[in-house]
C-alpha cells in the first residue's frame, strides 16, 4: 500500500534496495531465480563467514527472514547502546557532531518501525535537534507520539498552544482529585484532607508528570506557572495555588537548580513547606519568612503576587491558622495583648496576603494589604 511505500521510501535515498527495486529487477529479467539469487547476494549481510552458514540454516528449516531479523535486532540493540555511549563520552561539540551526522543519515527512515527506535534515540540525546527535523516530527501525529519527552520539550518551548493541550488535561485531573476528596460522602476522607505530608502529596501522579514534562526547562516551567495564574484568576479555585507550591517543591526535591535558583519564591516556599510539614510556624522559621517578605525590593513587587498565591494554598492557610490559634492561647496564658506579639502579627500578615491573592493578581497592584 501507499503507507508501506512511504515507510520504505527512505531506503532509496540511502542507496539501499527496497521492494520496488526487487519488483523492477524481476519484471525486466529472463531468469527470475538467477535474478533473485543475485539480489540476495548483493543485499544480504555481507560477511564471508556467513556464505557457508546460510545453507546450513536452510537445512534446519530456519527461514532467511527469521535469520535476518535476529541479526537485525542484535545490531539495533548494539547501535542503541552505542548511541547512548557516544552521547556521554568526549567533548560536547564532538559527540553532538557525531550524533547530528547519524541523525542526518538515519532520519529518512524514521517511518520504518524497525529503525524508528534508533532515530528517536539519537534525537533524545541531542540537546538541540535541528529545527527542520522538529517541524517534520510535529507535523506527524504518530512521530510526535513516539518521541522521547526530551525531544517534545524542544518542540513545546516554542509552541505554547501545543504545550497547553498537553498540560490542560493534567490540570483538570488535579482539580478533580482534590474536589473528589472535599466533596466525598465519607467523613473520614474529608477529615484526613490535611493529613498527608507535603512530600507525600507531591508524589501524586499529576505533579510527577508535570515535573517530568518540564525537566530543567525554565521556559516550560514559566509556561506552567502562567497557566496556573490564569486558571486561578478565571476560576478563583485555590487548588491551583497548592499545585503552584507542589510543583516548585517537587523540582526542589530533585535538586533542579536550573529552575529553583531563578524562581524568586523558592526559599520562601521551602521554608513554608517545612512549617506545613510540622503543622506549625516556629520562631526561627517565622523570622526567616518575615525576612523574605521584608526583603522584597523596590521594582520587584510583582514577586508578592506569586508569594500571595503560595500563601493562598489551603495547606498553608491551615498551618497559619493553627499557629495563630496556638499563639493566641499562649498570649491568654501570659496575659499579653495580641498587638504586642510580633509572631502573631506576622502570622496575620501572611494570612491576609494569602487571602488577598486573587485581588492582587486580578488588580495587578502589588502591595501588601493594610493590616
Amino acid at each position: 500500500g501507499p503507507g508501506e511505500a512511504a515507510m520504505y521510501a527512505g531506503l532509496q535515498e540511502l542507496g539501499v534496495a527496497n521492494g520496488e527495486d526487487l519488483k523492477e529487477t524481476l519484471t525486466n529479467c529472463t531468469e527470475p531465480l538467477k535474478a533473485i539469487e543475485q539480489f540476495q547476494t548483493e543485499n544480504g549481510v555481507l560477511l564471508p563467514s556467513l556464505q557457508s552458514a546460510l545453507p546450513f540454516l536452510d537445512l534446519h528449516g530456519t527461514p532467511r527472514l527469521e535469520f535476518h531479523q535476529s541479526v537485525f535486532d542484535e545490531l539495533r540493540e548494539k547501535l542503541l547502546e552505542r548511541v547512548s555511549a557516544i552521547a556521554s563520552e568526549g567533548k560536547a561539540e564532538e559527540r553532538y557532531k557525531k550524533l547530528e551526522e547519524l541523525l542526518e543519515k538515519s532520519f529518512s527512515l524514521v517511518k520504518m518501525p524497525s529503525i524508528q527506535p534508533v532515530v528517536m534515540c539519537v534525537m533524545k540525546h541531542l540537546p538541540k535537534v535541528p529545527e527542520k527535523k522538529l517541524k517534520l516530527v510535529m507535523a506527524d501525529k504518530d512521530l510526535y507520539k513516539a518521541c522521547a519527552v526530551e525531544v517534545k520539550r524542544q518542540i513545546w518551548q516554542d509552541n505554547q498552544a501545543l504545550f497547553g493541550d498537553e498540560v490542560s488535561p493534567l490540570l483538570k485531573q488535579y482539580i478533580l482529585e482534590k474536589e473528589n476528596v472535599l466533596f466525598s460522602n465519607d467523613i473520614s476522607v474529608l477529615h484526613n484532607f490535611f493529613s498527608p505530608s507535603p512530600k507525600t502529596r507531591r508524589q501524586g501522579e499529576v505533579v510527577q508528570k508535570l515535573t517530568q514534562m518540564i525537566g530543567k526547562n525554565v521556559k516550560l516551567y514559566d509556561m506552567v506557572l502562567q497557566f496556573l495564574r490564569t486558571l486561578f484568576l478565571r476560576t478563583r479555585n485555590v487548588h491551583y495555588c497548592t499545585l503552584r507550591a507542589e510543583l516548585l517543591m517537587s523540582l526542589h526535591d530533585l535538586e533542579i537548580s536550573e529552575i529553583c535558583s531563578v524562581d524568586p519564591c523558592h526559599k520562601f516556599t521551602w521554608c513554608l513547606d517545612a512549617c506545613i510539614r510540622e503543622k506549625f510556624v516556629d520562631n526561627k522559621r517565622a523570622r526567616e519568612l518575615q525576612g523574605f517578605l521584608d526583603g522584597v525590593k523596590k521594582g520587584q513587587e510583582q514577586v508578592l503576587g506569586d508569594l500571595s498565591m503560595i500563601l493562598c494554598d489551603p495547606f498553608a492557610i491551615n498551618t497559619l491558622a493553627l499557629s495563630t490559634i496556638r499563639n493566641l492561647q499562649e498570649l491568654i496564658g501570659q496575659d499579653t495583648l495580641p498587638r504586642e506579639s510580633p509572631d502573631l502579627l506576622l502570622l496575620l500578615r501572611m494570612l491576609s496576603l494569602g487571602q488577598g491573592a486573587w485581588d492582587m493578581i486580578d488588580s495587578q497592584v502589588f502591595k501588601e494589604p493594610k493590616m
